[in-house]
């Protein structure tokens, strides 16, 4: 029995060779007559006859689809005796990914279960990724992926990818996001001289985004503050003094929460002081009313040369 092989939504052509002994011949699937001769028997308009020569009997069905798939049989009848020829229709199917999990949001720590089931002739392969610049090739080989213990490095998105080899391989994508507690990675002191512009950044990294509170010894800071700005964003605060005083100067806590825990840093805003340098009062250093910088008279230098030449000459 030969085997005939095309891919759903293509046409399959079944042939049968013949002689000039043949009298009669027919194509059949399983015990339906499809033709017979030039005539056709069944109803399926999809079912054509390509071919009925001296050497050759053919059929064509169009737009194969699965239920089309099994043994066909070319009965053929001569003045001695009738014979049979078989031919098997194998219908490929390309993956399609039927179920998936949906978008998952788990705490730190938590277990992990994401399904993908898929159905494709011959059946597909499934393989999950972690969609990272650190993930390295397929983390699972199977329908199901499992993660124990996630980790905040695990969140992101992982795709599903189910493929046979009939088609390109279907892809689909599954985020999961890991929640954990606020963590401070950036909170430094800064020192600003008195009258100038001052900014304290606190830098942190939470899922859900943190809120931020700023304290100064133990008062809270409150956004409008007369001489100060708090700018919140996603992942840092920024609290902004714009003509720092004396009083402004000492300790600074910043408190960053979310519904899983809080965290605090605490930093100096302290006095920088600047060492200018006293321009030289000499002789000849007069004060530049414009730009309020001391510059050297030239006339008095000028002037000494020629006296000293004339000493010399008397």
């Amino acid at each position: 029995m030969d085997n005939v092989t095309v891919r759903q939504g293509e046409s399959a052509t079944l042939r049968c060779s013949v002689d000039n002994r043949v009298t009669r011949v027919a194509w059949l699937n399983r015990s339906s007559i499809l033709y017979a001769g030039n005539d056709k028997w069944c109803l399926d308009p999809r079912v054509v006859l390509l071919a009925n020569t001296k050497t050759q009997y053919s059929i064509q069905i169009q737009d194969v689809d699965v239920y089309d798939e099994g043994p066909y049989t070319c009965s053929v009848q001569t003045d001695n005796h009738p014979k049979t020829s078989r031919v098997h229709l194998i219908v490929q199917v390309s993956p399609k990914i039927t179920e998936i999990s949906s978008d998952i949001s788990i705490n730190e720590g938590g277990n992990v279960s994401l399904t993908c089931i898929a159905t494709g002739r011959p059946d597909p392969t499934i393989t999950w990724r972690h969609i990272s610049p650190k993930a390295v090739g397929f983390i699972s080989e199977d329908e199901y992926l499992e993660i124990t213990g996630i980790t905040r490095e695990q969140s992101g998105e992982y795709e599903c990818s189910a493929s046979n080899d009939v088609a390109a391989p279907v892809v689909q994508r599954v985020k999961v996001t890991v929640n954990y507690p606020p963590y401070i990675s950036d909170a430094k002191s800064t020192g600003v001289p008195v009258g100038q512009k001052g900014i304290l950044l606190c830098e942190a990294s939470a899922v859900p985004s943190a809120n931020f509170q700023w304290y100064k010894d133990d008062k809270r800071l409150a956004e409008g503050q007369k001489g100060l700005k708090v700018e919140n964003k996603a992942f840092f605060s920024r609290l902004t003094f714009f003509n720092v005083s004396e009083q402004d100067y000492g300790n600074y806590t910043c408190v960053a929460s979310n519904q899983l825990g809080n965290t605090n840093a605490s930093m100096i805003l302290y006095e920088e002081t600047t060492t200018a340098l006293t321009p030289w009062k000499g002789p000849g250093a007069v004060h530049d009313g414009n730009n309020g910088a001391w510059r050297q008279g030239g006339c008095v230098w000028l002037l000494a040369l020629p006296l000293a030449q004339l000493t010399r000459q008397f």
